[in-house]
């Protein structure tokens, strides 16, 4: 059975008759304040600002029977709107139907005392305020399932972009979904950033999206399994973004994939990311968030295909190109555990030179040989260049 909605306090019905008569009277003072405040209005064309017309017709009519039935319910925007053409709602947002709603609250209002019975203009303002708590109420209502559905939407179209990433489906598809998410695109750079945690509830979730939202002017969020996947673009450098990122995530290990250019090599990165994910465990002492690239001997050792290639591409041949001089001194230095004078003897030159070619190397590759965690990285590399050099004779 139906509730029927709690009686609210209704002017007179003398005051009601009065409202009637004077409908016309309210409409006309109604659009002609439209006209002066709102420059939207000016700007429709003659057929749109007779159908708005219509609508604030409308919105004055339902302040009117809300009055007549004291168990009524204010009208919502949805209603009011609903009198005029579906082609109108393209054309007027949900704001600008609200202004005509308040403006014509504030016509009746100044018009009280003209339009309620002689003595009776209390009722009428007290009306006029019962009645704009309830139309609020009820339009905050109206915004906020909108909000959740829209929530719920975009809560589904982020897991298909996630999945898309996943499999290796960056098709146009995958740029459309972005887009209609909000990734802007802003900037060619692209970071994948993966996490290991516990699944968040939805409350962390959402802060964990303000955050990002507020850190990176692109960023999606996605959840496989026991991992957290988050894609950071629009900036040149993520480090802040992924700092913002680290306390939401929980105590598990969290990994920034390589940077790279565009949602089409999306997945280059998240390969990279997964696998120092699956790796961290073999560095103790790895820092919290740590590069993938920080992870490529650890990478290794799980069988990363993507790990040997950038340990060649980005160590190994470069100090080929460099000269057999410094390749030799970094194999001899490693293999007599960093031993400047050791090296210097074996190589017959000056521990000096030694000094200098273990400089040149760091200029060339970026790797420090005289610290212990980039010798190792550095150690792999000869590996994986040697490995490749005979495998190609």
């Amino acid at each position: 059975m139906a509730t029927v909605p709690a009686a609210h306090p209704v002017p007179c019905a003398t005051t009601v008759r009065r409202l009637h008569s004077h409908r016309d009277r309210l409409v006309t003072t109604l659009m002609k304040r439209v006209d002066q405040d709102y420059a939207w209005y000016r700007d429709l064309s003659a057929k749109d600002r007779s159908w708005v017309g219509l609508v604030a017709q409308h919105s004055i009519s339902a302040f009117i029977a809300w009055c007549e039935d004291k168990h009524a319910t204010a009208a919502s925007p949805q209603e009011i709107f609903a009198v005029a053409p579906a082609e109108l709602a393209r054309t007027i947002s949900l704001q600008q139907t609200l202004q005509l709603v308040r403006t014509g609250v504030d016509v009746i209002e100044t018009e009280a005392e003209v339009v309620s019975a002689p003595g009776r203009a209390s009722e009428l303002h007290d009306a006029i305020l019962r009645y704009s708590r309830e139309f609020a109420f009820t339009t905050a209502e109206v915004y906020a399932r909108a909000a959740e559905a829209r929530g719920s939407w975009d809560a589904r179209l982020e897991a298909l972009v996630v999945d898309a990433v996943v499999r290796g489906d960056v098709g146009q598809s995958l740029k459309s979904r972005a887009a209609a998410l909000g990734w802007r695109g802003e900037g060619s750079s692209v970071a994948v950033v993966v996490g290991l945690a516990a699944p968040l509830g939805e409350q962390k979730a959402a802060e964990l999206r303000h955050v990002l939202r507020r850190a990176a002017p692109d960023s999606l969020v996605g959840f496989l399994a026991d991992r957290i996947l988050v894609l950071l673009g629009g900036l040149d450098n993520f480090k802040e973004a992924v700092a913002a990122l680290v306390p939401k995530v929980g105590d598990g290990a969290v990994v920034v994939g390589p940077t790279v250019a565009g949602l089409e090599q999306v997945p280059r990165s998240l390969a990279a990311a997964n696998a120092g994910l699956d790796a961290v465990a073999a560095w103790p002492d790895a820092p919290r968030p740590v590069l993938a690239d920080e992870l490529l001997p650890e990478r290794l050792l799980v069988g990363d295909a993507g790990a040997a290639a950038t340990l060649r591409a980005s160590i190994y041949d470069p100090l080929v190109a460099a000269g057999k001089d410094v390749l030799a001194t970094l194999a001899t230095y490693l293999e007599l555990g960093r031993s400047l004078e050791g090296s210097a003897r074996a190589l017959y030159v000056h521990p000096n030179t030694v000094r200098y070619r273990l400089g040149k190397i760091t200029d060339v590759c970026g790797w420090d040989p005289t610290d212990p965690r980039e010798a190792y990285v550095l150690q792999h590399a000869l590996a994986c260049g040697r490995l490749a050099a005979a495998g190609s004779k």
